[in-house]
């Protein structure tokens, strides 16, 4: 996405918070917000009218609430999966776990700041997810300290060394570019493990990554 303008639609049900949202990524160079909705059948409907690079949610919303359109434009099953980030007041496990489950590609609460709203945006553009720093921080610890409800399925083959260490990188919600200088390999590398792992246990993004290692509770290792 780098030179290009980045289309974002953005919905919440708090007219307040949703013209704030708007006015903050439209004052950003390289962003422009193409549509805003008050509820999540409208932002679907939106969104699949517009395909934009981003969708920025509210979760909690009358009627469809913003996982559930994740599900609908991100979800299991949807051909062209578009790049969803969940915002929210409430930081709660569940929210956050449901949110990445859906497909979305980012989760932030709304006191995060436009910084890191910026970040999350650019960086689900980009294919990357960030997640809230102290949120993936306690969702590992809670992952760890759980049984799991089902075996999660293993990998089409085993990882190699390398792909362990980007699997937990990954995990804790570091991006590409993040990846390249910690494990000091080439970017274009770091794509390459990461596409290595995707096929090897069927996810078809970083997050899904991301809750693979979760539910096999391979980090750490």
């Amino acid at each position: 996405m780098t030179g290009e303008t980045l289309r974002v639609i953005v919905a919440d049900d708090q007219e307040i918070v949703r013209t704030g949202l708007v006015m903050i990524l439209d004052a950003q160079p390289g962003i422009e917000v193409v549509g805003a909705a008050a509820d999540g059948a409208r932002a679907v409907t939106l969104a699949l009218d517009l395909r934009p690079d981003v969708c920025l949610f509210d979760i909690r919303m009358p009627g469809t609430d913003g996982i559930e359109a994740t599900r609908q434009l991100a979800g299991p099953g949807v051909a062209n999966p578009l790049a969803v980030v969940v915002i929210t007041t409430f930081d709660l496990d569940e929210y956050v776990y449901a949110a990445l489950r859906a497909g979305a590609r980012g989760f932030l609460l709304k006191e995060a700041g436009p910084d890191l709203l910026v970040q999350a945006v650019h960086a689900a553009a980009n294919g990357d997810a960030l997640i809230a720093p102290n949120i993936t921080a306690r969702l590992l610890a809670a992952f760890a300290g759980s049984g799991p409800e089902s075996v999660p399925a293993q990998p089409l083959s085993p990882l190699t060394a390398r792909e362990e260490q980007i699997l937990a990188a990954v995990a804790r919600g570091r991006t590409n570019n993040e990846i390249s200088a910690e494990l000091h390999i080439s970017l274009s590398t770091v794509k390459t493990h990461i596409a290595s792992l995707m096929a090897k246990v069927g996810a078809r993004n970083r997050v899904e990554i991301a809750i693979w290692a979760y539910e096999t509770r391979r980090l750490g290792r």
